[in-house]
């Protein structure tokens, strides 16, 4: 296993308060020191990485993604999308259960957890389905799903409109201590092939929130997108409900605007909106009304994302323009370089728990997840070159500012950009 000297860069980690400039040391896949860079006496057998001018932080945690595995492997697999994930400087993901077979059952957590320890580059986390096959019409075996490791619940894409099984859902995921990710959609409020309505969203955060209340359980607001339904979460909070809630890197720096340049490209689910909704989500990064960013990456094929608007497949694969896109805001003076790693880092480890205790910090004898990244560093999309299978982005061609340099997963480089120094 790899001995890192990571040298001179800036050293952030919001978990711990700490922001400065020092050696980290990386011994046997684990944080083992940071140290004045006059004092750091390496020895022998040590890759020493040189990070003078760029940020060093706890590799970053993604609580909501797609990996296509099983039944969908001509968009991504959880070996390439894992890959795609740890360019973009992600350790850690956690991916829904929309696959086909879904994630349901003690057999379908098993392969993935199986699969990915054998071919992902980075650390993979199941996400469980609600419902028996996703139909929102009886429980899964949450009791076993929990036992092989799901960290969390969800039928994403999407909502269970059936009241009483949504309660069943909460009372459960309470028993269990692991929250229910929630997609928020009454479809019966959209207009055909155009996503989730402002009302449709709006109104099964309502519901959900109103079953936080009664039960006591823990509700994960995925992909929030509307100013409303910010103020619904934030009031929801100050009552004391045991509410979090997610925004994507695409809903926080595109408005709605973007669908007329990019057509297909820029079709998501919920939509892009206006300029005021994206106002109040990074008001409520700020306040920490949403608790983290999430990508919500989804990979299609070229064929997916073709012909009419309204048949095109919603969604964005974000993995590897995340972090450049989101720097913009840190650039415009809208949120702090900080408050940025704090909703990459340990604050998804938090909001999920579990299987991410520990994560998202870099404490001495911590698992080695480290991310090292250039805030400055201007560079051009090209999705041609992407890692992931799914090229579908509205960023291609397009300009961004900060660029992640190399990634450490359990003390191993799993990343790392060619312009990097590093000697052996």
């Amino acid at each position: 296993m790899t001995r890192l000297l990571i040298s001179g860069g800036r050293i952030i980690d919001p978990g711990r308060s700490i922001d400065l400039r020092d050696d980290l040391l990386i011994t046997e896949g684990k944080i083992s020191g940071i140290t004045d860079a006059a004092e750091t006496t390496p020895g022998v057998g040590y890759t020493v990485i040189n990070a003078e001018g760029l940020i060093v932080c706890p590799g970053f945690i993604d609580d909501h993604c797609h990996l296509r595995q099983p039944g969908f492997e001509d968009k991504e697999t959880i070996a390439s999308g894992s890959r795609a994930a740890a360019r973009g400087g992600f350790t850690t993901v956690c991916c829904m259960p929309n696959t086909q077979p879904p994630l349901d059952n003690i057999e379908m957590i098993d392969y993935v957890n199986n699969t990915a320890a054998k071919e992902a580059a980075i650390r993979v986390l199941p996400i469980g389905c609600i419902s028996r096959g996703r139909q929102g019409k009886e429980l899964a075996d949450m009791d076993g799903m929990a036992s092989r490791g799901a960290v969390a619940f969800s039928d994403d894409g999407d909502s269970v409109m059936d009241y009483n099984l949504m309660q069943q859902a909460m009372q459960r995921s309470l028993a269990l201590g692991l929250p229910v990710s929630d997609h928020c959609e009454d479809k019966s409020k959209n207009a055909a092939g155009r996503g989730a309505s402002a009302a449709a969203e709006e109104s099964i955060i309502a519901r959900d929130i109103e079953l936080a209340q009664a039960t006591g359980g823990h509700i994960h607001i995925a992909h929030v997108s509307t100013r409303d339904a910010v103020e619904l979460i934030r009031r929801a909070k100050a009552s004391g409900v045991s509410i979090t809630a997610e925004a994507t890197p695409h809903h926080l720096t595109l408005t709605r605007d973007c669908v007329a340049e990019c057509g297909n490209m820029a079709k998501v689910n919920p939509p892009l909106r206006t300029e005021e909704d994206v106002s109040a989500l990074i008001d409520g990064l700020n306040d920490d009304t949403i608790d983290i960013i999430a990508t919500d990456h989804a990979p299609h094929t070229a064929a997916d994302k073709q012909g009419d608007f309204a048949q095109a497949a919603f969604g964005i694969s974000g993995f590897e323009t995340a972090l450049g896109s989101l720097m913009g805001l840190v650039h415009s003076g809208q949120i702090t370089l900080e408050t940025l790693i704090a909703k990459l880092t340990y604050r998804p480890a938090s909001v999920f728990g579990g299987r991410l205790n520990k994560l998202g910090t870099l404490e001495i004898g911590n698992i080695a997840d480290v991310v090292i990244f250039d805030p400055n560093l201007e560079w051009t999309v090209n999705a041609a070159e992407f890692i992931s299978k799914g090229r579908n982005t509205p960023l291609d061609g397009k300009k961004l500012k900060g660029k992640v340099m190399a990634t450490i997963y359990n003390g191993d480089i799993v990343y790392r950009d060619d312009n990097l120094p590093i000697k052996e």
